[in-house]
């Protein structure tokens, strides 16, 4: 991958189709988040229009999956089609997987085993669909298996557009994903790399908190048009955090192209762009040199 040619590093995409077809959620969940985004025609990308997608803009994007397979009763697009997705495009993919904490000793088995064969970056937790608390203890063995291999454990935090206007949201719960649980995990795991996703609404706060006080601890600003950040997001970005915050979209359900001219017009400092856009990316992926 060659950063220089990179004008950017988004951290936050999805694969939501496989190649056999089948997406990763259930159809009322899927077309739910769709209208709760407004997204316009289809979401459904194949891995390779994915990689096009970001080539065309000379950026690069982490991709995974969400394994909720228990709680939604849908296979996940496989990690496996993830990862060699990303090996025959790897100057734009950069692969993360995701493991269903509910898979026990099985998952962690696995994650070694995508980490060795398949060197997957990361892992992508969805705590809401998959409906732990983060500091459950049941996901431990999971989080020793990525703090070990000095692979990225990135959860998402706040409300999910995810069983939006369903009832009973689809029997989604966002208490799960309040990002207070994840620094249970960050302080029994103080070497981990963990990347909170998205403006973490309704405990912005509480995110900050976080990611100022542990070191390993980074937010992503995917799934939110910079437009609607709030004041207090903006000011850690530009000082406190400058060095721990990154670029994610959430494509498809958002755009890099909308994101990025959203975030064109917010007053964050020259100095400031790059390391959001690219370099904090790149450093906490290993991506340098």
């Amino acid at each position: 991958m060659n950063l220089d040619h990179l004008t950017a590093i988004d951290v936050h995409t999805h694969a939501e189709v496989s190649t056999k077809g089948s997406s990763s959620l259930p159809e009322d969940l899927h077309e739910a988040s769709s209208g709760y985004f407004k997204v316009e025609g289809s979401r459904k990308p194949t891995l390779p229009e994915l990689a096009a997608h970001y080539r065309e803009r000379q950026m690069a994007a982490v991709v995974f999956t969400v394994d909720a397979e228990h709680a939604t009763g849908a296979a996940p697009v496989p990690n496996e089609e993830v990862a060699e997705a990303a090996a025959a495009n790897p100057d734009v993919l950069i692969p993360f997987a995701s493991i269903d904490p509910f898979r026990g000793k099985a998952g962690i088995r696995e994650a070694r085993r995508l980490v060795e064969e398949y060197r997957v970056k990361g892992f992508k937790f969805h705590p809401s669909i998959q409906g732990f608390f983060p500091n459950d203890r049941m996901a431990y063995g999971l989080y020793e298996v990525i703090q070990e291999t000095g692979t990225i454990a990135l959860f998402h935090t706040g409300q999910t557009g995810i069983g939006a206007g369903v009832p009973g949201g689809g029997g989604i719960r966002l208490k799960y994903s309040n990002p207070l649980y994840v620094d249970d995990v960050a302080a029994d795991f103080p070497h981990l790399k963990i990347i909170l996703a998205h403006p973490s609404f309704p405990w912005q706060d509480e995110a900050l908190a976080v990611a100022t006080h542990k070191p390993g601890v980074h937010i992503d600003l995917s799934g939110w048009s910079p437009k609607y950040f709030p004041p207090q997001l903006i000011q850690y970005a530009n000082t406190l955090l400058q060095d721990k915050v990154l670029f994610g979209s959430d494509y498809p359900v958002l755009s890099p192209d909308r994101w990025l001219a959203d975030f064109e017009k917010l007053p964050i400092k020259d100095s400031v762009r790059p390391k959001i856009l690219k370099d904090n990316a790149a450093r906490l992926l290993g991506l340098l040199s």
